[in-house]
């Protein structure tokens, strides 16, 4: 009989897995708190869940048993109003994690090469590797900011197999935007640059999205996991110019998005008042979370786009930290690797977490 290791590709048997967040329920029987008693600021979901419209619309639908539309049509021709695109460039995806690493797999042969910005999102540099990629990373710079020269270097060192560029915008784990000078050079590289705008709902700045239209190698990728609190129906979708999308129909899997997801989309693009509001209310927790973060002398924030605030940690391990408020209940993400030494991240929740959450810091 064949030893199944050995028939495994050799880069997938020495590759780290990706270490995704606790499972809530699991964080629960292990914290032994009930879930409603857990403050839960580490992963940037919506803590007021999902539009009403978005229940009610999900617990009338008559048709779970037939298989969903595989080209997403009203979905789509909703998406399209949204964000002034036409619906022919508009991909929908289970989360957009589905489309990055449909990107990496139609444009990567072993080889190629990705550009990558890390500190950020960790799915780009996981799925290039999936896809037999390289990866090569242009380090931010100590305040965040891109390093345009690095990434030009990158592109350079790549001997002409650079393919793709991920970038996100507002960044993740910082919460800062690419300034449009900054894009325009590096639209100028001979690759296809992806803006990932999953936070894009919250910043006081506009969308790429209309730009894809105009520029052949720009695309753009969007997610109702953290606007619309869909996090756990995973639905995403992207904004692609013509050729590409041409590519992306043949490639996806013809059932990649789920009836409820669609039905759930739908319905919070019908109910728009409502979760604007809400951005509205995340917005001014995360202002206030930040302004009071800094009266905190051991702790350093960064200004924020997003609805999170990242927090360099000064004079105590942030890893200790981590694990005290996980004691008394509070769920922070804690990192402690290259470019992110001694940092917390916290996800902006309703105004009572945010007060149970500065009383804990204070006292300690």
């Amino acid at each position: 009989m064949p030893d199944i290791e050995s028939l495994l590709r050799p880069d997938i048997a020495r590759m780290e897995a990706y270490t995704p967040v606790k499972p809530f329920e699991a964080l629960s029987r292990e914290m032994g708190r009930a879930p409603a008693d857990i403050i839960k600021l580490d992963a940037n979901e919506n803590p007021y869940g999902p539009s009403p419209a978005v229940i009610d619309a999900l617990r009338a639908y008559p048709w779970y048993h037939i298989y969903p539309d595989p080209q997403q049509t009203d979905l789509r021709a909703a998406l399209a109003d949204y964000v002034r695109v036409p619906a022919e460039h508009i991909l929908p995806g289970h989360g957009a994690d589905e489309l990055i690493d449909y990107l990496c797999r139609v444009l990567l042969q072993p080889g190629d090469v990705v550009i990558n910005c890390p500190p950020t999102f960790g799915m780009y540099d996981f799925d290039a590797r999936l896809s037999l990629g390289q990866v090569l990373n242009a380090p931010r710079r100590a305040d965040f900011s891109l390093d345009v020269a690095g990434i030009e270097a990158a592109v350079a060192q790549s001997d002409g197999r650079a393919r793709i560029l991920f970038l996100t915008s507002p960044n993740n784990p910082d919460g800062g935007l690419i300034p449009p000078k900054d894009l325009e050079r590096l639209l100028a590289l001979p690759l296809l640059v992806v803006v990932d705008e999953a936070y894009i709902e919250f910043a006081d700045a506009e969308s790429m999205a209309a730009r894809v239209l105009d520029t052949p190698n720009l695309a753009v990728l969007r997610t109702f996991s953290k606007w619309a609190g869909l996090a756990g129906l995973r639905l995403g979708y992207g904004i692609f110019p013509r050729p590409l999308m041409a590519a992306l129909w043949k490639f996806k899997q013809p059932y990649n998005v789920n009836v409820a997801a669609t039905v759930a989309g739908l319905a919070s693009l019908q109910d728009l008042p409502t979760l604007r509001a809400r951005i509205d209310l995340l917005k001014q927790e995360r202002e206030r979370l930040y302004n009071a973060l800094q009266k905190i002398p051991w702790l350093h924030p960064l200004p924020s786009q997003a609805n999170f605030v990242l927090s360099r940690v000064e004079g105590r391990s942030a890893g200790a930290l981590h694990r005290r408020l996980f004691e008394e209940g509070v769920l922070v993400r804690y990192y402690d690797k290259p470019g992110l030494r001694n940092y917390i991240r916290i996800s902006a929740g309703k105004p009572e977490q945010t007060d149970q959450l500065l009383a804990i810091l204070r006292r300690l």
